[in-house]
């Protein structure tokens, strides 16, 4: 019997863990609690398979080359992201490789432009209030999202559901992209540059993988060129963004809010109760007290259907590869 272990599982996992496994009886799934690091990479022993879902916790030489030793040479992910592997040491032990690249995108794309239309309307702030019996108006007022230009960075699957999204607030809607959809194309949303989306966006959503290339992105010579009272989501990947740019753009005023609902240091940060223990991370300690600042500790994704499709398909590709077949999601690197 083919065995699969899955590390890092939550408990919101484990009833699609084990559907899948019952209408899978010639393989074998166990799970664990734990994230795969080189202290516990021998847990996989006898298995063919491992299943992760990292978040944040580096997968390199140390790690891989354990499982190298132990004959695994199959690694599927749970989720897009694949900032967290080392491809290099994946290649130099021939590791297959999958990822779950179209799992909900609609689950991404709801939460960033709900959260842009609470920065708009400035919700938090109003919560804020309403939470000390402060049931006045003024000076709480908002922005209406359909009168605002609306710029997304990046038009795949989770992109081109937040430009739906947005234009169903009644929005003007504009885009960029490297590699262009055609039908994006064909509604004339594309602009040629970053550059041109800054000077006309009133709200900023990204939607592009964490590439070198898009590092920082979003900094201050970036920011310099938005306009002022600029609204921007992060709910693609941590690096994209400065953080340090971003504080001292809505210290300046320039930036009159910010969703993050990645963030480039998030490994040991996010995903855990910091209630009544001191908080390890100063600048997201900041960005939260502040009222136009809303913080999402990575929980775009995080809705049921998402969380089962990221179960089953990463499952489905284990399974394929241990078949000798290659998956819809493998990794091609």
């Amino acid at each position: 019997m083919s065995k699969i272990l899955a590390y890092g599982v939550r408990e919101d996992e484990q009833s699609a863990m084990q559907r899948w496994a019952s209408q899978h009886p010639e393989v074998q799934v166990d799970t664990t609690d734990v994230l795969l690091t080189p202290e516990n990479a021998t847990l996989a022993q006898g298995y063919d398979v491992v299943n992760i879902l990292q978040a944040g916790i580096p997968v390199g030489e140390s790690t891989l080359g354990q499982l190298d030793q132990m004959g695994i040479h199959t690694l599927t992910l749970r989720n897009v992201g694949t900032d967290d592997l080392d491809f290099d040491v994946l290649k130099k032990y021939q590791f297959n490789v999958s990822n779950v690249p179209r799992y909900s995108p609609n689950a991404i794309a709801e939460h960033a432009m709900i959260q842009m239309a609470r920065l708009f309307r400035h919700f938090k702030q109003m919560d804020l209030k309403v939470y000390r019996h402060n049931l006045k108006w003024a000076p709480t007022i908002g922005r209406e999202v359909r009168k605002q230009t609306i710029g997304i960075i990046g038009t795949g699957n989770i992109g081109r559901v937040a430009i739906q999204i947005a234009q169903g607030f009644g929005a003007k809607v504009i885009a960029y992209d490297k590699y262009r959809n055609a039908e994006i194309e064909a509604q004339g949303l594309y602009v040629d540059s970053l550059d041109e989306l800054y000077a006309q966006a009133d709200g900023i959503s990204l939607h592009v993988p964490g590439l070198p290339e898009n590092h920082h992105m979003i900094d201050a010579k970036a920011i310099a060129k938005m306009k002022d009272q600029v609204v921007i989501v992060n709910a693609g990947r941590g690096n994209l963004v400065d953080t340090d740019a971003i504080i001292a753009g809505l210290d300046a005023g320039k930036i009159d809010g910010f969703g993050m609902d990645t963030y480039e240091d998030e490994g040991g940060l996010f995903n855990v109760d910091w209630e009544g223990k001191d908080f390890p991370d100063t600048r997201v300690a900041d960005l939260i007290t502040r009222d136009n600042v809303i913080v999402s500790p990575h929980t775009a994704f995080y809705t049921w259907t998402a969380t089962e499709e990221m179960v089953e398909q990463s499952l489905d590709a284990g399974l394929a590869f241990i078949t000798g077949n290659t998956p819809e999601q493998a990794i091609n690197y």
